[in-house]
C-alpha cells in the first residue's frame, strides 16, 4: 500500500505538471561577450555558395576594425588620432592624407593602397615598409585582413 499511494503520487505530481505550462519559447537574439581588444568572429560562409555576403564581410570588418580605432578614423573630416584617418584610403597614395605626420619611410615608399597593398601591410607593416611607425597593427587572420579591407573600401565611398 505504501508504494500504490507513492506511486499515485508521482503520477499525480507528473500530471500536474504538464497541465498549463506552455513550451519555452526558442531564442530570437543572441549577444556574443568578446574580451576587449579580441577580433571579432567572421560570420560563417554560406554553405551553398561558399560565400559570404558582401554585406555581412563589411559588418565584420566594421566589427573587427574596433580594435583599429583606437588609432584611427574613418569618419569624413574626423581629425587624425595616433594614426591617419583612413576614410577613402583605398585608391590614395600612402603618406599623403592631410593632417599627419606620417614617417618617411611611408611617405617615400611609393604604395597606393589597393586591397593586396593593404593586406599586405595589415599582415606586417614593419615588413611591408621596413621604418614605419605603425607597429600594433599587425593582423594575422587572412579572413579579418579581407573584412577590414572591404569595410575601408565602403568608408570611402560614401
Amino acid at each position: 500500500m505504501k508504494y500504490s499511494s507513492q506511486i499515485v503520487a508521482f503520477g499525480l505530481a507528473g500530471l500536474l505538471a504538464g497541465c498549463g505550462s506552455e513550451p519555452a519559447p526558442e531564442p530570437v537574439e543572441q549577444i556574443v561577450v568578446r574580451e576587449p581588444g579580441e577580433a571579432a568572429p567572421l560570420p560563417a560562409a554560406d554553405e551553398a555558395e561558399g560565400t559570404t555576403s558582401p554585406e555581412d564581410l563589411i559588418a565584420s570588418g566594421q566589427a573587427a576594425f574596433a580594435v583599429c580605432s583606437g588609432c584611427h578614423a574613418v569618419e569624413e573630416g574626423a581629425p587624425a588620432q595616433s594614426g591617419p584617418n583612413l576614410h577613402g584610403v583605398v585608391g590614395r597614395e600612402a603618406g599623403k592624407a592631410e593632417g599627419f605626420a606620417f614617417s618617411e619611410a611611408l611617405a617615400s615608399s611609393g604604395i597606393t593602397w589597393t586591397d593586396s597593398e593593404l593586406d599586405g601591410y595589415l599582415e606586417n607593416p614593419t615588413g611591408k615598409v621596413p621604418g614605419t611607425t605603425m607597429v600594433a597593427g599587425a593582423m594575422a587572420d587572412a579572413s579579418q585582413r579581407k573584412a577590414v579591407i572591404a569595410y575601408l573600401a565602403v568608408s570611402g565611398s560614401e
